[in-house]
């Protein structure tokens, strides 16, 4: 009985896991740990989890473009989005109270750290015209926000789903002292960023 079990529950885990989690727990964490000075592992900068949305703004309507969106997040990410709705009514954006005006995907553990390898590997360098992360879309918190002007440098979308363009927020949240600890972070897992003096 506890051997079926068993078998059961290995034939339900992913055959591989996700290569930047595994670099992280095996290698960058002490490299970091070293760079920056700490005393242990549990200072160490580290993802918490990513957040992937689309602001609908003046499109909140368009049913075409939620689709889209949805169809979009759900791709890249493995996950059906959340739909984001106004809390109260605006009159002079012309906001309903319960519109939809953005959707979001949250992501965490292995399809966090997968969706963070193929936007650094896959994505950033199809981008047209990238010469790099900017250094100054850090928080106070040292959580990082990227934004995307189209979703159709994901290689897992098709041209029909890219035909109907759209922007996406990416932040990453960390947990970390500061923002230069964030950025040691983001680095080491291959975040390519803009040279200072630049």
């Amino acid at each position: 009985m506890t051997e079926a079990v068993t078998k059961t529950k290995s034939q339900t885990k992913p055959a591989e896991r996700a290569r930047l989690m595994i670099a992280f727990h095996q290698q960058y964490a002490n490299e970091l740990k070293n760079q920056l000075g700490l005393k242990n592992l549990h200072q160490v900068p580290r993802l918490e989890k990513i957040v992937v949305g689309v602001g609908l703004g003046k499109a909140q309507d368009d049913k075409r473009l939620i689709e889209v969106a949805t169809n979009t997040l759900k791709k890249i990410s493995g996950q059906m989005p959340l739909q984001t709705v106004a809390k109260k009514a605006i009159a002079s954006f012309k906001l309903r109270e319960g519109a939809v005006i953005g959707l979001k995907v949250t992501l965490r553990g292995e399809r966090m750290y997968e969706f963070a390898d193929r936007l650094i590997n896959l994505v950033l360098p199809r981008l047209r015209d990238f010469h790099g992360l900017s250094n100054k879309s850090f928080d106070r918190e040292g959580n990082y926000s990227l934004g995307l002007q189209d979703q159709s440098a994901f290689p897992e979308l098709s041209y029909e789903d890219t035909a109907t363009a759209h922007g996406l927020q990416v932040v990453f949240h960390i947990k970390s002292r500061s923002a230069q600890h964030s950025k040691a972070l983001l680095e080491k897992l291959g975040a390519p960023f803009e040279k200072e003096n630049e």
